[in-house]
């Protein structure tokens, strides 16, 4: 996806976890941030944490969503995707992207990955990789504040 793109539609889910949201849930209201994840990605895992954290600071201003995109037949299982949600604190919604149709929507090849979209559904900013979340928190702060100025 190109910055300024705007939001695909959520289609294609395998199976929703922690309930579902839909791309009109999302937009309009406030920014979102969306991010990809794999059961078998270490990285993911340990980016977890930082990414569970800006959902609780930034519960009232920020949808986020997770994705589950499969790297391998081993990563298909359900029940190892709900565990490792468990393990790893995921309450916000997941999309089981089991057939990597959002996935392809996003032109996403990389877990993690995070997709930082405003409150009209326009991608803002992108990034993949484990390293990185100041960088990630910075443009959400940037998006959030541009909401705030404009309200």
């Amino acid at each position: 996806m190109k910055l300024r793109e705007q939001m695909p539609e959520l289609n294609g889910v395998t199976e929703w976890l922690n309930g579902e949201v839909s791309k009109e849930d999302l937009v309009g209201d406030k920014p979102t941030l969306i991010h990809f994840w794999s059961v078998s990605c270490y990285l993911c895992k340990e980016a977890m944490p930082q990414v569970n954290q800006f959902r609780d600071d930034f519960k009232d201003k920020l949808n986020v969503v997770a994705v589950h995109m499969p790297r391998s037949e081993e990563d298909l299982n359900i029940e190892e995707i709900k565990k490792s949600a468990v393990e790893h604190g995921i309450s916000q919604p997941i999309f089981v992207d089991s057939e990597m149709k959002l996935s392809d929507a996003f032109e996403n090849q990389y877990v993690p990955a995070y997709y930082v979209f405003d409150r009209e559904g326009k991608l803002r900013h992108f990034q993949a990789g484990g390293s990185g979340m100041k960088m990630l928190e910075k443009r959400v702060t940037r998006v959030l504040d541009e909401m705030e100025k404009t309200e």
